[in-house]
């Protein structure tokens, strides 16, 4: 089964920039659909965004659309969200997640924090 392991993660200021990373496991990276989502301080845990398999489509949350960029190097097994114009409301745990055959497989996600 695959394995997920954010990083990536810190603390910066709003404006600023971060790039997560996701390392998978496994030799079938490529054959999986990926998304990112992310769950603040004392609330439910939301969709960031996906990536298809071959990383020609892509899908956003309005919260973050035109700032943040989901990518993937299937061949470095790894999926990657490249978040520009952090705002304080981005602060969360960041978790990259894959559903093969329909079942969730979550990282154990990273920590970003954005200050004023």
């Amino acid at each position: 089964q695959v394995q997920l392991a954010e990083s990536g993660g810190g603390l910066v200021q709003a404006g600023g920039s971060l790039r997560l990373s996701c390392a998978a496991s496994g030799r079938t990276f490529s054959s999986y659909v990926m998304r990112w989502f992310r769950q603040a301080p004392g609330k439910e845990r939301e969709f960031v965004a996906r990536i298809s398999r071959d990383g020609g489509s892509t899908v956003y949350a309005d919260s973050v659309k035109g700032r943040f960029t989901i990518s993937r190097d299937n061949a470095k097994n790894t999926l990657y969200l490249q978040m520009n114009s952090l705002k304080v409301e981005d602060t969360a745990v960041y978790y990259c997640n894959t559903f093969p055959d329909g079942m969730n497989v979550w990282g154990k996600g990273t920590l970003v924090t954005v200050s004023s």
